[in-house]
């Protein structure tokens, strides 16, 4: 009997262990529009087509990672609302460890190893109209942060949903153009009769 409680008690401690910070899920819920995938162990694994011993070395402290994308242009997410974003962070415990730039992108990289839980990593990746989070449950040599996105961004699937998620914004604004042009067209039309 004894034996089974304390097997109960783990599995409750373990199942209380770190998950997605909550902001992330907050900057989830306020983006409905964003794009969110999740990537076990496994499947990181199954990226590595390869068989680059560099990349599995690379992942293999990570049990979970959320990699979220969302368009800063649909609610006016500018740069007074990505240093709020960065405080949320903070107030959850993560520690800014990193901040660079890499291929015409900030990333700026968090950790948080609150004694009694499973360590996390968030990395922000920011450029002018997107804003994509690696919530990751687990932790990621920081100076491997860069390749570890570079490599989501080049998957065939992964980058091609990151591609028709940001071509979605192109082809919007495109539209708004071509709606524009439509009502000089009209307006222009009115003004000759």
């Amino acid at each position: 009997m004894k034996k089974i409680i304390i097997f109960l008690t783990l599995t409750i401690v373990a199942a209380e262990t770190r998950g997605q910070a909550k902001t992330t899920e907050a900057l989830q819920a306020n983006f409905d529009k964003s794009l969110a995938l999740y990537f076990y162990k496994n499947t990181l694994r199954m990226l590595n087509q390869t068989e680059n011993k560099e990349f599995d070395e690379m992942i293999k402290d990570i049990n979970k990672l959320k990699f979220l994308m969302v368009d800063k242009d649909s609610k006016q997410f500018g740069a007074a609302e990505y240093k709020k974003l960065k405080q949320d962070y903070q107030a959850e415990h993560f520690e800014s460890v990193m901040t660079s730039r890499y291929q015409g992108r900030n990333f700026d990289v968090f950790y948080n190893d609150k004694k009694g839980s499973t360590p996390g990593t968030i990395v922000l990746v920011n450029d002018s109209s997107s804003l994509f989070v690696l919530d990751i449950v687990g932790t990621i040599d920081v100076s491997k942060v860069g390749s570890l996105f570079s490599t989501l961004d080049e998957s065939s699937d992964i980058g091609r949903k990151i591609k028709d998620f940001v071509g979605r914004k192109d082809r919007r604004h495109k539209f708004d153009e071509d709606d524009d042009d439509k009502d000089d067209d009209k307006a222009e039309k009115k003004s000759d009769h």
